[in-house]
């Protein structure tokens, strides 16, 4: 047995990782005040919409303004009926006419009291304050890149139509790159820049899968059927197994559990006999189970002995896979995130979370530019930030790599390399360990070839 080595280390869960000696003095304390802040801020607001919404009454005021129509539409169908009566029908009409639009105000004005004092409270907690300066603007070096990621964000929302005139815009008026002076610009003439931009604008191709993949998800979360995923599925097996991906196997399981509880959703509109459910599962667990028989023999197992528990099926040990409310929404995920791994793209849009991200540190940011001028010192740190930036779960990335042989990170000049067995070490430390020849691996006993290593991207 191998050991398993800590090929990837990082430190604390967080997108920055510097701190300086005065944001240190304030962070801790400073963080607790701003979330019990933001607390009392919510808190705020939230009564201002409790009391908006108690005293906001818009039934008396639409039954007001629909009398004062009813008097309009009477008064003209009456003139209409006898011309020669209108000076008297108009002067009759003009009191109560008044009334109800006097009583329709009066009804109105404790909503717009409500909707001042909100908007007060809003403007109070909320206070307008300048974004920080940003002396080096890194992205004003790679506009063309910032359009794809903006037409890739359209195309993920499935807003087709928009992405498709935004990048018609694009190759009208191609953006040219104005990078700030002093500022590092590595990849400016790179050429797989150009080319990854340039494809994205100049096929149709991600948008006919796009929309491939938005006609799936609206046939698993509004029908509730199976049918295309798993045909979709099944026409891209090889890669999905290349993968190690599980979902052909869920997709198949759930179209068993929906044949079991007879709720098949190839026709979600046809009444079937529950009593008829499990025979259907069986006749298509013998058509359909066979490719699963060897990767998922302990699951298939328990599939087919849910069958002796037809009957009894809230009750039995098996209860788990067959009522689950959100199994449908769960398959529309690993479906979402395997159709994009397959594009070579993430489950979620870069573009959203960098956003989000951003907003995050804002906040933090915008405070550190205060000390910075209270304390007059500068930002020297290179590539990083100096404060440290907690995100959510699901915002953990590896953003560095620490060579566990030299302990060294990992640099654009010392990026970390795969060998063949699957093991990830710095290039420095590949090329003292074969010098140019086969070598054996500093954690597994397998021996690979340097020329053979693959360079890894965080």
């Amino acid at each position: 047995m191998r050991p398993a080595p800590p090929p990837f280390r990082r430190k604390p869960e967080t997108l920055l990782f510097t701190a300086t000696p005065q944001t240190l003095a304030h962070s801790p304390p400073r963080a607790a005040q701003s979330r019990r802040h933001a607390a009392s801020t919510m808190d705020d607001l939230r009564e201002q919409i409790e009391l908006l919404e108690s005293t906001a009454n818009l039934t008396t005021s639409i039954n007001d303004v629909q009398h004062a129509i009813d008097l309009l539409t009477a008064a003209r169908a009456k003139i209409a009926a006898d011309p020669q009566a209108a000076p008297m029908t108009l002067a009759k009409l003009k009191d109560p006419l008044r009334k109800s639009m006097d009583t329709a105000s009066k009804d109105l004005k404790p909503m717009y009291q409500g909707l001042n004092k909100y908007s007060k409270a809003l403007d109070k907690k909320f206070k307008d304050k300048p974004l920080p300066t940003a002396e080096n603007d890194a992205l004003s070096s790679h506009p063309q890149l910032i359009n794809r990621a903006i037409a890739m964000h359209l195309l993920r929302e499935g807003e087709f139509a928009v992405a498709s005139t935004f990048i018609n815009e694009a190759n009208t008026h191609p953006p040219h790159p104005e990078p700030t002076a002093g500022t590092p610009n590595p990849y400016l003439d790179e050429a797989w820049e150009r080319k990854l931009a340039t494809g994205t604008f100049n096929s149709k191709e991600l948008q006919q899968q796009f929309a491939e993949m938005y006609h799936v998800l609206h046939e698993l979360r509004q029908r509730h059927n199976l049918t295309p995923a798993i045909e979709w599925a099944k026409a891209h097996s090889d890669s999905l197994e290349a993968r190690g991906s599980n979902l052909e196997f869920e997709l198949t399981r759930l179209q068993f559990v929906s044949h079991f509880t007879g709720h098949s959703p190839k026709d979600p509109h046809l009444a079937q006999d529950i009593a008829d459910g499990p025979l259907q599962a069986w006749t298509y667990a013998r058509t359909t189970f066979a490719p699963f028989q060897l990767r998922y023999s302990r699951e298939l197992q328990q599939l087919t002995g849910a069958l002796a528990y037809s009957e009894n099926m809230t009750d039995s040990p098996y209860r788990r896979y067959f009522y689950n409310e959100s199994a449908f929404e769960e398959v529309a995920i690993s479906f979402t995130r395997e159709f994009c791994s397959l594009l070579g793209l993430s489950a979620d849009s870069p573009l959203y979370l960098a956003a989000t991200a951003g907003a995050i540190a804002l906040p933090t940011l915008l405070k550190l530019q205060n000390i910075m001028k209270e304390k007059r010192t500068e930002w020297t740190t290179q590539n990083e930030l100096p404060v440290e930036i907690p995100l959510p779960p699901s915002y953990h990335f590896h953003s560095i790599f620490v060579c566990p042989v030299s302990k060294e990170q990992s640099t654009d000049q010392n990026p970390p390399m795969m060998m063949t067995c699957g093991h990830v070490i710095a290039q420095e430390s590949l090329d003292k360990l074969s010098k140019g020849t086969r070598f054996k691996c500093p954690y597994c006993p397998s021996e690979s070839n340097p020329r053979d290593a693959k360079k890894v991207f965080l």
